[in-house]
């Protein structure tokens, strides 16, 4: 049984897929949270939660006050059971569920040219154990792309303790990693934007920028 572990809906139950996915244990998620209020990421936060399987990462986001949160995974089952979960727990006006695969909707996520929409501030990835690495590469590449996260952001990874460190695309920098049984959780943030280069001085005795008189 898999259940929401606190905040506003601590102890309910959720539903899970009867197969093809690998939730994340309570005991993990309780760590993962623990972590997460410590950073003050949470409250008020827009949240997209990757492979979200019965959403129950995105779920327990939205118990402990996440504004905003969107579930995505590309198995339909799955996208059903946490639509259900949603609607049990009458959060249907601060969670959506899609049903995608992360790497077409990672890639949408990327904001058009010129659009001032405020970043997403924490994103969630629990793929499979056996999804290839230069998939979740991928994923992370579109992540890291500007204007998709917001400043100040954290990126949870789970994977399991046998897998790579995953590919941090420039743009994204792990900052912390916690191993429990058999599962790996990495964190990785946004790379400070690189600070303007001064402009040059200008040699005394140069040209004036007056204008002159004509």
């Amino acid at each position: 049984m898999t259940r929401i572990v606190a905040g506003r809906f601590g102890g309910r139950s959720l539903q899970v897929p009867p197969k093809g996915t690998r939730p994340t244990s309570d005991r993990v998620r309780e760590a993962i949270f623990s972590r997460l209020d410590h950073l003050d990421v949470l409250d008020g936060a827009r949240v997209l939660d990757l492979y979200a399987g019965s959403g129950a990462l995105g779920l327990e986001a939205a118990s402990r006050g996440a504004a905003d949160v969107v579930l995505v995974d590309a198995n339909r089952r799955a996208a059903d059971v946490a639509r259900r979960n949603v609607a049990a727990l009458g959060l249907q006006r601060e969670v959506r569920v899609v049903a995608d695969s992360a790497e077409r909707f990672a890639a949408g996520a990327v904001p058009a040219d010129g659009a001032a929409a405020r970043g997403v501030d924490l994103v969630f990835l629990d793929p499979p154990y056996d999804l290839a690495e230069d998939a979740l590469a991928t994923v992370l590449a579109h992540l890291a792309a500007p204007g998709v996260l917001a400043a100040g952001a954290v990126v949870v990874v789970e994977r399991s303790t046998r897998s790579p460190e995953p590919a941090w695309p420039s743009g994204l920098a792990a900052f912390a990693r916690k191993d429990y049984g058999e599962t790996a959780v990495h964190y990785a943030e946004p790379e400070p934007e690189p600070e303007p280069e001064p402009e040059p001085e200008q040699k005394a005795g140069g040209p004036s920028t007056a204008g002159s008189a004509g």
